[in-house]
């Protein structure tokens, strides 16, 4: 990813309805369950490569205190902004590694490349659906893990969705990777281990189905 990331998926954002995108979800269920289930809402968590999803919502709706959303695109992350305006600051910038925070701390927005931005903190959950099976070069996946591991404490959870070995080869015209929980565990390991998987098979809004490798992998 780099600038012309940016520029994608801005585009995409500008020019396309929330729900008219393939990966929109009207209620995040298997990455507010996965997160439920091994992290508390008490903890930091960060939502990386979030675009519009209603995460952030449910997540404070339901209690979580320290919310961090990661976007390359100020576009996406002004559209959930604008949704959860009552919350969070109102402040818009598209600096890149920009980083707005509500006075009480609830939730900040980052707008940053993954492969290029700089955690100046650690999170007990890191979640991810459908950023990291864009990255089909070696040397982005190595970036991405080695981002991760920094901003993971140890003993906290890494939550990845990606498209599963039957998935699709591309969306939003970018070629995509494809795994099962194996691939995940291989590629974030050592660092991380492989805690529980589980498929899911994810329906458009244009009504395809798109097949998901969820993992959630332990810093070790």
């Amino acid at each position: 990813m780099s600038t012309s990331a940016a520029e994608h998926w801005d585009t995409v954002y500008g020019t396309k309805a929330t729900d008219e995108v393939s990966w929109f979800q009207r209620q995040p269920m298997t990455s507010q369950r996965l997160l439920t289930s091994v992290s508390s809402p008490s903890g930091a968590v960060i939502d990386v490569g979030a675009g519009a999803s209603t995460l952030v919502d449910t997540l404070l709706d339901t209690g979580w205190s320290d919310v961090t959303v990661l976007d390359v695109s100020a576009k996406a992350l002004a559209l959930v902004r604008g949704r959860v305006s009552g919350r969070v600051s109102d402040r818009v910038s598209d600096r890149p590694h920009d980083l707005l925070r509500e006075p009480s701390g609830s939730a900040s927005f980052v707008v940053a490349d993954v492969l290029s931005w700089q955690p100046e903190r650690t999170y007990d959950a890191w979640h991810d659906r459908a950023v990291f099976h864009f990255l089909v070069l070696p040397e982005q996946r190595d970036q991405y893990v080695a981002t991760a591991s920094r901003a993971v404490r140890s003993g906290g959870v890494l939550i990845l969705g990606t498209f599963a070995a039957d998935g699709p080869t591309q969306c939003s015209g970018l070629p995509t990777a494809r795994y099962d929980a194996d691939g995940l565990a291989a590629a974030f390991g050592p660092g991380f281990s492989l805690e529980h998987s589980e498929r899911e098979e994810h329906r458009t809004p244009g009504g395809a189905v798109q097949p998901f490798t969820w993992a959630v992998l332990r810093r070790t």
